[in-house]
């Protein structure tokens, strides 16, 4: 089980997540910063919990990238 959470009001719009994880990243067209699909939001943090493994590399490459450092990844 991977999960991936995302801290969204803090994203500066840099897009480097939807570069390397475009399966679970897009950026919003409404304000310009970075959505986690199908993601539930608790106050201010949007999670996925994923039994797709193979979601883990390209989500960990994208919170290394991530120059605000908005995204956390755990695998349980």
């Amino acid at each position: 089980m991977v999960v991936v959470t995302l801290q969204r009001q803090k994203c500066i719009g840099c897009n480097y997540c939807v570069e390397l994880a475009p399966e679970q990243f897009q950026m919003s067209k409404k304000d310009g910063k970075s959505v986690l699909l199908h993601a539930e939001e608790k106050k201010g943090f949007f999670t996925i919990k994923s039994p797709d493994d193979q979601i883990l590399t390209p989500c960990s490459d994208a919170a290394k990238a991530c120059p605000v450092n908005i995204i956390t990844i755990k695998q349980i």
